[in-house]
């Protein structure tokens, strides 16, 4: 900070610093403002009379925090940190192009706080952009979303309330964390259900409730690991298919949620588990470029037959005919 700053500008300073780095001591504040310690008190105390409320705790996990209810400042974007907001937010939800939108009412909002020559470029950028809707993505209920992300933070358990393929069913889960994978939402948790790891898609989730017990994550959790990991276990039909190639040339592609990719000499095997074998064969066996057997699943032998007959029949004379 420039020598000669006004008590205002490092008051102002000091309570940046103590939004950034919640904790920081009174000596730590200090050397941030390049003055004594005397008068980085002296600083938070003026915050304090002008009723930001700026809690103090003493002991080695003390220092300086601001409470509960803290007015923020104005915030302040260069163009380009403005403009990449905007640019994010519609690239994650299309219809915040919209006003009325949910999302778009907010981006409004943020928009209007900008200073006006910042504002008024991201405000063309939203004007006389296009957005397509990304029909694989999905959006969660915002309150369910609330709900799930302060059980995780709290590490509280929930039960949740699931709905997929048309059944609907409670679950009492230990949430570990909330993962975004390819514009959808999910939910990685320990399932007291099955007393396994499962991956909950957050958009089905119809109801989120806190219990009163408490869980502890894994140590070594790495929470987009563990979801792709888990992504193709644990569903309702069994696979197992070995391809006549080696993993290193397969594994390229294989999505993880077709399973579990392991090397069998100079051949590999997948196994996993799928909720829907028809497009578990249509859309990720059938473009996979190496010969393949399934070992094991009816239902997926079925649906690859099925594809099988319809691209035969494509070649048959008669359809060449038609």
């Amino acid at each position: 900070m420039p020598t000669g700053s006004s008590p205002t500008a490092r008051a102002l300073r000091a309570l940046e610093i103590l939004q950034a780095r919640p904790g920081t001591t009174a000596d730590q504040l200090a050397a941030a403002l390049g003055v004594t310690e005397r008068a980085a008190r002296r600083y938070v105390g003026i915050l304090r009379e002008a009723g930001i409320p700026v809690e103090s705790a003493r002991g080695p996990y003390g220092g300086y925090r601001l409470g509960r209810g803290t007015r923020l400042p104005p915030v302040v974007f260069t163009e380009e940190q403005a403009l990449a907001l905007v640019m994010a937010v519609l690239d994650g939800q299309p219809a915040a192009i919209d006003a009325d939108d949910l999302v778009g009412s907010a981006l409004s909002k943020v928009i209007r706080a900008l200073p006006e020559g910042i504002g008024r470029q991201a405000a063309a950028l939203r004007a006389h952009a296009s957005a397509a809707p990304d029909r694989q993505s999905a959006r969660p209920d915002p309150a369910i979303m609330s709900a799930l992300v302060t059980a995780v933070a709290d590490r509280r358990r929930v039960v949740v309330t699931y709905r997929s393929g048309g059944e609907e069913w409670d679950a009492e889960v230990d949430p570990w964390a909330v993962v975004v994978r390819y514009g959808r939402w999910y939910l990685l948790c320990h399932s007291h259900r099955a007393e396994a790891i499962r991956t909950y898609r957050v958009d089905r989730i119809r109801a989120a409730r806190h219990t009163p017990h408490g869980f502890t994550p894994p140590d070594d959790l790495d929470p987009v690991a563990a979801l792709e990991e888990n992504l193709g276990a644990g569903w309702k039909y069994p696979t197992r298919v070995v391809f006549d190639a080696p993993q290193e040339k397969v594994a390229p592609w294989i999505r993880p949620p077709m399973g579990r990719l392991e090397p069998d000499g100079d051949r590999c095997v997948l196994v996993g588990s799928t909720r829907n074998p028809a497009m578990y064969a249509q859309e990720w066996l059938a473009t996979v470029p190496f010969d393949f057997v399934v070992e094991e699943g009816a239902e997926l032998r079925a649906a690859v037959a099925t594809v099988a007959a319809r691209f035969g029949a494509a070649l048959s004379p008669s359809s060449a005919t038609r």
